[in-house]
C-alpha cells in the first residue's frame, strides 16, 4: 500500500485546497485504521471514508484533472480504476450482506432467550456459516499496487491517490468483516465474541467494569454461555450488540453511495 507521509510534490506547491484535503485525509486515514479495530474505530474509518469520497468526487471535477485524466494515457488509469472501484462496490455490498445476517442471528438469539429455549445451538450454527463466508471473501481479496506506466506528474499524483484510496476502503471494509466473524478474536488466546466485543465498545465506561464486562462476556458465542449470565442480563447485551450492528449497517450503506458515486465520476471522465 502506498503511504502518504509527506504531501506530494507532483503538484504546485500552491496546490487547489481540495487536492490538498483529499491528501490529508488519506494520511489521516492511513494512520487511525491501523492505529485499533475496534467496533468504535472501525465506524470511525468508515465515516472517513465517505468523507474522502465526497473529497475525491470534487477532486475528479477539478479541470486539471479531468485534463490529466482524459488524455490518452489517463484512459488507462481510469479503466485501471473503474476495475478497482467494481471491486470495492461488490465488497461493500457483501459486507452489508453480512451485517444483516449477523443483525438476524442476534434477534433470532433474542427471541428464542425470551421463548426459554435457549437455542444456543442455531445462533452458532449462524456464526460458523457467516464466519465461512467471510473467511471465503478474504482470501479472494487483492489489492493491487501496480499502477499504469506515465510521464505525466499530474495523472500520476492522481491517480496515486485515487489507487491509495482504493487500498484504504479494502482495509477498512476487510476489518469490518473480521469484525462482524469474530475470526480475528480466534487467532489470540483468549477468544472474544463478536458481542463481548460491541458491548465494550458502547456501554463500558470504566476500566473495572470494562474489565468485569469482558470477564462476564468472554466466550459468549461457544454453549457455556449460558451458564455465564442469566437470561435478563443476555438479552441487555445482545440489544446493546444490535444497536452497534445496525449502525454499522447505516455506516456501510452511506459508504456505498458514496463509493457508486465515485464510480460515476470515473465512468463519466471516459465519456467526456
Amino acid at each position: 500500500m502506498t503511504s502518504f507521509h509527506s504531501r506530494s510534490n507532483s503538484f504546485p506547491s500552491q496546490s487547489h485546497p481540495v487536492t490538498n484535503d483529499v491528501e490529508d485525509q488519506l494520511c489521516r486515514l492511513k494512520a487511525s485504521q491501523d492505529a485499533s479495530t475496534s467496533a468504535t474505530s472501525i465506524r470511525a474509518n468508515l465515516a472517513s471514508l465517505r468523507d474522502l469520497h465526497d473529497g475525491i468526487n470534487n477532486m475528479i471535477q477539478m479541470p486539471s484533472v479531468q485534463q490529466a485524466l482524459s488524455c490518452e494515457q489517463g484512459e488507462n488509469w481510469v479503466n485501471d480504476l473503474l476495475e478497482g472501484s467494481l471491486k470495492l462496490v461488490d465488497l461493500c455490498s457483501f459486507s452489508r450482506d453480512i451485517v444483516q445476517l449477523t443483525k438476524e442471528s442476534v434477534q433470532d438469539l433474542e427471541s428464542s432467550i425470551r421463548r426459554k429455549a435457549d437455542d444456543m445451538n442455531a445462533y452458532m450454527a449462524s456464526r460458523k456459516r457467516i464466519a465461512k463466508m467471510v473467511n471465503k471473501c478474504i482470501k479472494n481479496l487483492k489489492s493491487s499496487t501496480a499502477f499504469p506506466d506515465t510521464n505525466n506528474d499530474d495523472l500520476k499524483t492522481t491517480g496515486t491517490m485515487l489507487k491509495e484510496a482504493e487500498s484504504l476502503d479494502l482495509s477498512v471494509l476487510k476489518s469490518v468483516l473480521i469484525l462482524l466473524s469474530g475470526e480475528k478474536e480466534k487467532s489470540n488466546q483468549r477468544s472474544w465474541s463478536l458481542l463481548s466485543k460491541f458491548t465494550q465498545t458502547r456501554r463500558v465506561h470504566s476500566e473495572v467494569e470494562q474489565q468485569s464486562c469482558a470477564e462476564d462476556l468472554c466466550a459468549l458465542n461457544i454453549h457455556k454461555s449460558t451458564q455465564l449470565m442469566d437470561s435478563t442480563n443476555m438479552l441487555k447485551q445482545l440489544k446493546t450488540s444490535e444497536m452497534t450492528i445496525q449502525e454499522i449497517e447505516e455506516d456501510l450503506e452511506a459508504l456505498f453511495r458514496s463509493l457508486v458515486k465515485t464510480r460515476v465520476s470515473l465512468l463519466n471522465v471516459l465519456s467526456h
